[in-house]
């Protein structure tokens, strides 16, 4: 009521301005003297008009004014948050990524992998020949005894030295720690003491992998001479299976590419060519004979990629299936675990190993690995496209399919979602940046031996210039694209695709969905060419089975590199 009695009529607008001059409470107070929030150069509208550009949007000059004095306290923040130092590259975000939608299951009990029953070949005379033979054949003579563990580590060690230099696929040879574990193997068995058809293996790791007292470079100049504590849990898990450490193997650096601090690694199919990366020394050293197996990391293509180029199998797992403890973190939300190995069977062998979670990685699930072999294929729905199959498709890809309609599998034509898939790679871009933000911060950037434009120094320097907006409507079209890639797992087990087609390798790497990749045949200038199997989330153990039949059809992968 106003004086005399009088009803005082005001009008919203009235109102609001009342409101708008009410100061805001102090969490949300944006100061007029923006240089008590930040200590460095003063944000103007002219700034704010400058930064529009980068982003994509535009304001009204008003709108810039307020922007600016704003901007002044979101930086005051930053570098609070930056006061604590910098955060070490194994601490994970709070919010972790789960491929599996509301209501999906995914198995339970226990593990199970079934070979089923096979003759065993004489051991062979000839080293190489030992050296090239499958696990599923390694296995049968060390348990019986007919081949040592320690004799199985020396050819290897041998063909390490002898050809690495020639592939520079080896960062360190673990020769001391190798032959220690190798005579355990022989000493536990020779006790009746069997810890799995991995026991007296030898093996590589790619050298992103923590292994206790030998230094983990991670491919890059910075890193060099980095030793860290421990080993990592895929580490631990094969030393629990007796498997022997042999070398930690290259990776291009910080996982991309098949460039390192100190070479190139190269396809032993053809010494002139790179191996492609990032599981760069994984690859080629399985296929050269020089390992059982490795193990490589997966973010956007690092098992798929250096597999075809020199013809080895490599099994990505469902995000999540294998615990990433140890291991370097490059983006939380798609990095992947996988084997790297000469045979569909002895990736599932090694699949089974390292399988399973660990508080360390808070992405990682307990979801059994099962493969038998003796499970029919014949009642599968694969999934198919014929414009997967022109254009650039190869001979050997149209060759797959052939044969893997032969399997009698039920071929069912299916359409991925149209959505803008490589918009999704400011995710990649800023999770991997804020990895390795003191790299950026601290120029040591510089000394990573690429430099160019595509390259990590670069990259993670622009992310700095990516809104938080955008990354949050990237990871809800990533959402919106998980649900669409649920719908077509709904009608089929399987996808069979060109690597390198239909943005699957993509689409897949963020969605989470698992992978194989195997030998084709080979081109004219002799190198392997190769397909890949694309799976249901958790659902490994049926495509191997399908790889399986399809490896047996095409009858490729025993040729060897003549180097």
């Amino acid at each position: 009521m106003a004086a005399g009695g009088m009803t005082l009529d005001v009008s919203a607008a009235d109102r609001a301005k009342a409101v708008a001059k009410t100061p805001p409470p102090p969490s949300e107070e944006v100061a007029a003297d923006d240089t008590a929030y930040s200590s460095g150069s003063k944000i103007t509208p002219e700034t704010v008009a400058e930064a529009e550009k980068i982003v994509g949007v535009r304001f009204s000059a008003t709108e810039r004014v307020q922007i600016a004095r704003s901007a002044m306290g979101q930086r005051r923040r930053y570098e609070q948050r930056r006061s604590v130092g910098f955060l070490p590259n194994g601490l994970p975000p709070a919010t972790s990524f789960n491929p599996l939608l509301s209501g999906m299951k995914a198995l339970t009990g226990e593990s199970v992998v079934n070979l089923g029953k096979r003759e065993m070949r004489a051991l062979p005379d000839s080293d190489e020949d030992i050296a090239f033979a499958p696990v599923t054949e390694l296995t049968g003579w060390i348990q019986s005894r007919k081949l040592s563990s320690e004799r199985l580590t020396r050819i290897y060690l041998e063909r390490l030295k002898r050809f690495d230099p020639k592939l520079h696929c080896v960062v360190t040879l673990t020769e001391e720690r190798a032959l220690i574990q190798a005579r355990r193997a022989d000493l536990e068995i020779a006790a009746g003491k069997n810890r799995g058809p991995l026991h007296g293996i030898p093996w590589g790791a790619k050298d992103l992998f923590e292994t206790d007292g030998i230094r983990t470079t991670w491919g890059a100049m910075p890193y060099q001479d980095r030793v860290g504590k421990g080993d990592a849990y895929v580490v631990r898990k094969l030393e629990e299976a007796g498997a022997v450490l042999v070398a930690k193997l290259t990776l291009g650096a910080l996982a991309m590419g098949d460039v390192w601090f100190e070479d190139v690694t190269l396809n032993p199919f053809n010494l002139e060519q790179g191996s492609s990366g990032s599981s760069a020394g994984s690859a080629a050293a399985t296929a050269a004979g020089l390992v059982g197996f490795a193990l490589g990391t997966e973010t956007l293509g690092s098992i798929v990629s250096p597999c075809m180029r020199c013809g080895t199998t490599g099994l990505r797992p469902t995000f999540g299936r294998v615990a990433r403890t140890g291991a370097m973190a490059l983006c939380w939300s798609m990095d992947k675990i996988g084997p790297i190995c000469r045979t569909v069977e002895d990736a599932a062998l090694v699949m089974a190993a390292i399988n399973g979670p660990d508080a360390g990685d808070p992405s990682s699930v307990d979801v059994p690995f099962r493969y038998e072999a003796s499970v029919r294929v014949d009642s599968l729905k694969v999934g198919w496209s014929p414009a997967w199959f022109e254009g650039r498709a190869s001979e050997h890809d149209r060759k797959a399919l052939a044969a893997l309609k032969e399997l009698g599998v039920k071929m069912v034509e299916v359409e991925l979602p149209d959505e803008p898939v490589h918009s999704l790679r400011t995710i990649l871009r800023t999770e991997s940046a804020a990895a390795f933000e003191e790299l950026t911060l601290s120029d040591r950037d510089d000394l990573l031996v690429r430099q160019n434009d595509g390259a990590w120094p670069n990259s993670f320097r622009s992310a700095w210039f990516v809104p938080a907006i955008e990354l949050i409507q990237a990871d809800r079209l990533r959402r919106r694209l998980m649900e669409k890639m649920a719908e077509v797992f709904d009608k089929v087990h399987i996808l069979i695709c060109p690597s390198f087609a239909a943005d699957l390798l993509t689409t897949s790497n963020f969605t989470g969905h698992p992978s194989l990749t195997l030998r084709t045949g080979f081109r004219e200038d002799g190198t392997p060419d190769g397909i890949t199997l694309w799976g249901r989330l958790f659902d490994e153990g049926r495509l191997c089975r399908v790889g399986k039949g399809l490896e047996d059809a095409l009858g490729v992968w025993d040729r060897r590199p003549k180097l």
